[in-house]
């Protein structure tokens, strides 16, 4: 009894020891979160009139935005943004926006709208009560993120001023708080002021997380010994099996001591097995502390595939206490070498998205390690490796679930300038902007590739680049440094992060390689790898839009609200088409995740190129509303390609097809080169690929294998040749051809169309021509059937000659690039429609239909009967005008059947146009064409110019 007794006296104590030094470790730290006395300082004159020493008489709740604390102005016409309009700023004359230009009915088109809007000067305030124990301490107060600029004062004494963006703003308060009842106030100021970064750059604009004002992440004080360990800095050397350790020691005595140094690395995983420690005793100096720390005979290396991760305990013990930190790193080297990335000596291939700050609830990012998870692994399900962050840097939760997750990170200092290097202010506060990012994050092993910001320019640009990337080279060289995300090419980059590589540029419109070369997957990009002797990086590829997806408008329940889908939603109810909208997203998504597919695979295809960042894998709200993302905006699906599919052309082991053309005669021979890019963890040995052709019911036409092989790691690695006769098809047909590698697929639709279609009989019972002259008018007019196809170009602009059509999808959006073409998002029919039955096709645009595309005007019908097009294209959602590519309808006593695309021209080149011209000719002919809708011969002469 008296055993138990005393065991449970033991017990008792171990729990007040437990409970003693929790409580000694909770009061070394103070938690500053939730409610916080506040005040808007709308005029200005919070310092003049020393609101620091008054009780401000508004609350908060922080972390937290202004917004979304209800602070700030209501929207109006006048309200200040922060973001350039370009075309947007039709809004304000619109005469058709004039209703969105009504109080109490502002509607916004060019980005997602806040619920309030303030740019200014705001002051949170909060008193404190600093414990006896943290006499003599060093005593910090920790912002984790604010936006942008803080002013602190403790009581009545000013402490200082930070206006970093990407890291957090850290006062010492040892000189100013002593134990005893404190108010602290801080002013945070969102205006752009001296610091110019850019209205564009996502650090701070409307256009994407919006210009908040607040604090947000971790907001505390914290008390250290008066002699502690400052900033460090782990260098990972994985041929030596190394990390040097570079450590500053903050003294605030400024007195020469002795301390000692004990550091020791363990992994973080379910073992948890630590490493050797070793001391080290030193002098306490203003000097930097540089360590070797072996990491024993067999460290982990991290990578994508293996994100092996450390932590390198270090505490300083001195006579003013002991010092503890824990810094998370990782045994890697990310290099570059010759065209390509080697990360521990394997070649990798960068396969990115872009992360622009889009964050609808909070309009701020997280700082909170599960929500970045969340996102990296989305991406990952995608098949990326990759996520560049669009001229801002993210919080230190991104790094830290990038790490356990395996990204490659590219972080931007914030800025997008088109005058950098003109000896503005920005330009010195760069390097401090950089030199923090770097400092704060820098032992990451996900951070991995850096640069000042997107898209620069200006007379001096190149030389202040040129400066910049040699001195952060020499200042940190633990990851690979660009002049910027786009642009200029400099020697003296590690790699080159350009435009070049996409099939549609900027302003490229109907020239671009997916609107003016036939469909054929045989080019790449080796015209710009092969003369730029660094590895070359696709900036912003893809750009591809969609239709609008309503149904997710639900979602926007925080300080973003989707005015710009109302409007667009509002539009399309106007024009009674609001049941197509489902419909409009699936077809125009299905057709986005085609360009992306071979957006994707010409990067992949290219030898020697080193990676692609695309832009983007979910929608981009701002610069008139870019809907380029397979996801929305809340990174979830939108229904029309799955993760799965997605990853198929975007992963790290890719089968490829060289095709040189999609369409085919059954007199001809497939004949297409097979090859592969696999970027995975290790060489495939022993492979045999094979592969299929399929047609549309499922069922095999035809399947094959290529000879049994070993595959290293790299790309433009051929695997053989398929061929195959397609003699024995006699009716118009798609088939599929599947290509398997080990568990790794890809496919590819190709068409086959007869050379000889059966004779169409009755030909003298109709007309086909091209022209809507006297002659066919009075034979419609009479009685007569007539297909008509118009020559491209015939159309009136009002009717629709003005409206771009192409192949692909729009380019980012046509109100941002002021109308670039094309301006519509390809078609919308009902495959099993009797006019299609010789032209198989989908829902929704394929390659097939390229030649069409190419060829045709689309009709407007707004003014006209309505219609139920046999074939529709889907217009952009600014505009959402009804537009037919075919359609029927009763003119006089006649039938007409009505194309807008040029099935005369050149038929005996254009298989697509012949094969389409001899469907609608077996259509007219048959009993299923009996048009109901009337349309009067006048308002038919109303769409042609002559």
């Amino acid at each position: 009894m008296k055993f138990y007794k005393t065991i449970h006296i033991l017990t008792i104590c171990l729990c007040l020891l437990a409970l003693t030094a929790c409580t000694e470790h909770q009061q070394k730290e103070m938690d500053l979160t939730g409610e916080w006395s506040f005040k808007i300082d709308s005029l200005d004159v919070g310092i003049q009139d020393n609101w620091f020493n008054t009780t401000l008489n508004d609350v908060v709740k922080l972390p937290g935005s202004m917004a979304e604390n209800g602070k700030g102005n209501d929207i109006t016409v006048n309200t200040n943004w922060t973001g350039n309009m370009w075309n947007d700023s039709l809004w304000y004359k619109d005469p058709k926006m004039k209703k969105y230009r009504q109080k109490g009915n502002v509607k916004i088109p060019f980005w997602l709208q806040p619920v309030k809007d303030y740019k200014g000067a705001a002051w949170y305030q909060k008193t404190v009560i600093i414990p006896e124990d943290w006499n003599n301490q060093n005593i910090n107060l920790h912002l984790e993120r604010v936006h942008w600029e803080s002013t602190v004062w403790v009581d009545n004494k000013k402490v200082g001023m930070q206006n970093t963006l990407a890291t957090s703003h850290d006062y010492s308060l040892t000189d100013v708080l002593n134990p005893g009842k404190h108010t602290i106030s801080i002013r945070v100021d969102n205006r752009i002021k001296d610091i110019d970064v850019g209205k564009d750059a996502h650090s701070i604009s409307d256009n994407t997380q919006s210009n908040w004002n607040g604090i947000i992440g971790n907001i505390k004080l914290t008390a250290a010994p008066r002699t502690a360990i400052g900033n460090v800095k782990l260098y990972p050397n994985v041929s030596d099996k190394t990390v040097k350790i570079v450590i500053q020691i903050e003294n605030i005595s400024k007195e020469n001591k002795t301390g000692q140094l004990v550091l020791q690395a363990k992994e973080k995983s379910i073992d948890d097995v630590s490493i050797q420690s070793i001391k080290k005793d030193i002098k306490i100096n203003n000097e930097e502390i540089v360590l070797e720390y072996p990491m024993g005979n067999n460290p982990k290396l991290w990578d994508e595939f293996n994100p092996n991760l450390y932590e390198m305990q270090i505490s300083l013990e001195s006579d003013a206490g002991v010092d503890t930190k824990r810094i998370d790193f990782g045994m890697r080297n990310f290099k570059a070498d010759g065209t390509i990335f080697k990360i521990n000596e394997r070649p990798v291939y960068l396969r990115g998205t872009l992360e622009c700050a889009i964050f609808p609830k909070t309009g701020y990012p997280p700082t909170d390690v599960d929500s970045w998870k969340r996102i990296f692994k989305i991406i990952k399900a995608h098949g990326l490796n990759h996520m560049r962050f669009h001229s801002w840097c993210p919080p230190e939760a991104a790094f830290i679930a990038a790490d356990e997750m395996g990204i490659y990170i590219q972080a931007e200092a914030s800025a997008w300038l088109a005058n950098l290097g003109d000896g503005n202010p920005v330009d010195k506060w760069l390097y401090k902007e950089s030199e923090a990012i770097i400092n704060k994050y820098g032992n990451h092993p996900s951070f991995a590739m850096m640069t000042y910001g997107n898209e620069p320019s200006g007379k001096h640009h190149k030389a202040y680049l040129t400066d910049y990337v040699n001195h952060f080279k020499n200042f940190d060289d633990r990851r690979l440094y660009t002049s910027g995300a786009g642009y200029p090419y400099l020697d003296n980059m590690d790699y080159y992060n350009h435009r070049g590589p996409r099939i549609q540029g900027w302003n490229e419109n109907l020239k671009s390689i997916i609107n003016a070369k036939a469909p054929q997957t045989e080019f790449d990009w080796s015209k710009f790898i092969d003369k730029t002797p660094m590895p070359y990086v696709s900036h912003e590829m893809g750009q591809w839009c969609v239709y609008p997806n309503f149904k997710e408008m639900f979602k926007y329940t925080g300080v973003l609200k989707p005015k710009n889908f109302e409007i667009f939603k509002e539009s399309l109810e106007a024009n009674g088409m609001s049941e197509l909208a489902d419909r409009f997203l699936m077809a125009s998504g299905k057709l986005q995740t085609l360009c992306y597919k071979a957006d994707i695979e010409a990067a992949l295809r290219t030898k020697g190129m080193a990676g692609f960042q695309l832009l983007d894998l979910h929608d981009f709200p701002g610069q008139g509303t870019a809907l380029v993302g397979v996801l929305d905006a809340f990174w979830d699906e939108k229904g029309y390609v799955s993760p799965e599919e997605f990853k198929q052309f975007s992963g790290n082991t890719v089968p490829l097809a060289r095709l040189q053309k999609r369409t085919f005669k059954n007199t001809d021979t497939l004949s297409t080169s097979i090859e592969i890019a696999h970027f995975g963890k290790v060489e495939l040995k022993n492979i045999t690929p094979k592969w299929t052709l399929t047609e549309s019911d499922g069922s095999l036409f035809s399947e094959g294998k290529l000879n049994t092989t070993d595959i290293p790691i790299g790309n433009g690695i051929k695997l053989g040749t398929v061929q195959q006769s397609l003699k024995t098809i006699t009716k118009p047909q798609k088939l599929t051809l599947h290509v398997y590698v080990s568990d790794f697929k890809n496919s590819w639709d190709i068409w086959v169309y007869p050379e000889e279609n059966p004779v169409i009989k009755n030909k003298a019972d109709y007309k086909v021509t091209s022209k809507l002259d006297v002659k066919t008018l009075s034979y419609l007019n009479n009685g007569g059937t007539v297909l008509l196809n118009i020559t491209k170009g015939d159309i009136k602009p009002e009717y629709g000659g003005n409206i771009g059509v192409g192949f692909s999808s729009i380019f980012w959006n046509t109100s941002w690039t002021k109308e670039q073409k094309p301006h519509t998002l390809g078609i919308l029919c009902n495959p099993e429609h009797p006019a299609l039955v010789n032209f198989p096709t989908e829902y929704h645009s394929n390659w097939q239909w390229w030649d069409a595309m190419s060829h045709s005007n689309a009709i407007i019908f707004d003014k006209m009967p309505e219609l139920n097009p046999i074939v529709r294209v889907i217009d952009d959602w600014f505009k959402n005008r009804k537009i037919a590519l075919i359609f029927e309808a009763k003119v006089g006593k006649g039938k007409l059947l009505f194309s807008g695309i040029d099935l005369h021209t050149n038929l005996e080149e254009r298989i697509e146009a012949k094969q389409l011209l001899y469907s609608l000719e077996n259509y007219i002919t048959s009993d299923a064409f009996s048009p109901k809708t009337i349309i009067e011969i006048d308002q038919l002469k109303k769409l042609v110019k002559y």
